[in-house]
């Protein structure tokens, strides 16, 4: 495969920013046209929902410094819509035409929604940028009464930083415990019961039916109970979409779990069409199936995996998922892909003192670790992550990690 002359990249987060870097630090000569509609430069999201919201900073990590982008054709505030295969070219909102000798769609997630009336309401957030976290950092005061409506890991991150700003908070969630589906009962009730040492006043197992509100303005919410949370803040954290719109109507695959269809190599159902981050439903070589994963690394590493795909290396996409939260004063990493509902679950060391890691095994096999408040063991746990290594349940409670990786 020739190298090409021109490389666009569509999304300007990690996932379209760490792959023009790649690429130059590969030594990649040729154009690289960037474009997204968020009007700053490229930032990773995590700091949005941790320092920024908690006001330890003002400005979230930025990709790479400002003069970096001096010979890369960086076009912020700019929505893309129309991708033109046939013609290998992608056209803008600005009226432009970007040809392309190959083409990095990296478009990300955009937040659900409830379609439940009252959801037009003011005051009633999401947490996706910049902007997003500072407007909602600005209203979580002493005084507020805050709903957030989600216990996944946004909402309960949020919850942390309303708390610390002095706000009084209430988390509702449909499933009977925080973070249930990514992590299983046992782990739930920890989070459940630390957020409630902290002061949150948990509604599990409900969903919500109404926005209600006064002159436009969100002043409660009502529970499908029939209970009615009074609020002056209301923030939604249920999920979130892929954007694959763009792809979508241009006739790329489209995986029935949903994202954009890639290969082992992060290349679309078109040649020279490559997809990353939150969009990519990836033929991960590790797990023989579809993977689609919406986390920081992910979309930092397949943004230097792509590059050298787009210049002819052709590599597999191999790491495992990775994530981190700070909540409180508990920090965590998780690794893996595991089913909680699936998989037996193993702690190791002392939950109630809030320093364990939880495994979960798969017959033997690691399938997923993490690590809450406990550092020293990161590289094991990747390694036994990695390689799915078959350890007794006994060794991973009490054994040497570094033995057993």
């Amino acid at each position: 495969m020739a190298e090409p002359h021109r490389i666009v990249i569509v999304g300007t987060g990690l996932a379209g920013a760490s792959t023009a870097g790649s690429l130059r630090e590969r030594g990649y000569p040729g154009e690289i046209t960037l474009i997204g509609r968020d009007p700053n430069r490229p930032y990773e999201l995590p700091a949005l929902s941790k320092g920024i919201l908690l006001g330890d900073t003002d400005e979230p990590d930025w990709v790479h410094e400002d003069d970096f982008y001096g010979d890369i054709a960086l076009r912020t505030g700019t929505t893309v819509t129309e991708l033109r295969l046939g013609e290998r070219a992608v056209l803008d909102d600005q009226g432009g035409t970007h040809p392309y000798d190959r083409l990095v769609l990296a478009t990300g997630s955009q937040p659900r929604r409830l379609p439940i009336p009252g959801a037009d309401l003011a005051n009633l957030h999401t947490l996706r940028t910049l902007e997003d976290s500072l407007t909602l950092r600005a209203e979580l005061t002493a005084d507020a009464r805050v709903v957030i409506v989600g216990a996944g890991w946004i909402g309960c991150e949020v919850a942390a930083a309303a708390r610390k700003h002095g706000a009084t908070v209430h988390v509702v969630e449909p499933l009977p415990l925080p973070l249930h589906r990514t992590l299983g009962p046992r782990i739930g009730e920890f989070f459940r019961d630390v957020h409630a040492a902290e002061g949150v006043t948990w509604h599990l197992g409900v969903g919500v039916a109404e926005f209600t509100g006064t002159e436009g303005v969100v002043t409660g919410v009502r529970l499908a109970d029939g209970t009615t949370l009074d609020a002056d803040v209301v923030v939604v954290g249920v999920g979130a979409s892929p954007r694959v719109e763009l792809a979508e109507a241009a006739g790329l695959e489209i995986a029935e779990t949903g994202g954009v269809a890639v290969d082992a190599t992060l290349r679309t159902s078109a040649p020279d069409v490559f997809a990353i981050g939150d969009i990519a439903a990836h033929l991960h070589p590790r797990y023989g199936k579809r993977v689609r994963v919406e986390h920081w690394a992910n979309a930092k590493d397949q943004g230097t995996t792509v590059a050298g795909s787009l210049i002819g290396a052709a590599e597999p996409y191999s790491s495992s998922p990775y994530f981190f939260s700070d909540q409180y004063d508990l920090g965590l990493e998780v690794r893996g892909l595991f089913d909680p509902e699936l998989d037996e679950l193993v702690i190791r060391g002392d939950i109630a003192a809030r320093e364990f890691i939880a495994f979960w095994t798969r017959e033997g096999r690691v399938q997923g670790a993490m690590n809450v408040n406990s550092w020293d063991d990161g590289d094991a746990l990747q390694a036994l992550v990695d390689k799915q290594s078959t350890v007794s349940a006994d060794d991973l409670r009490t054994g040497s990690l570094a033995d057993l990786a």
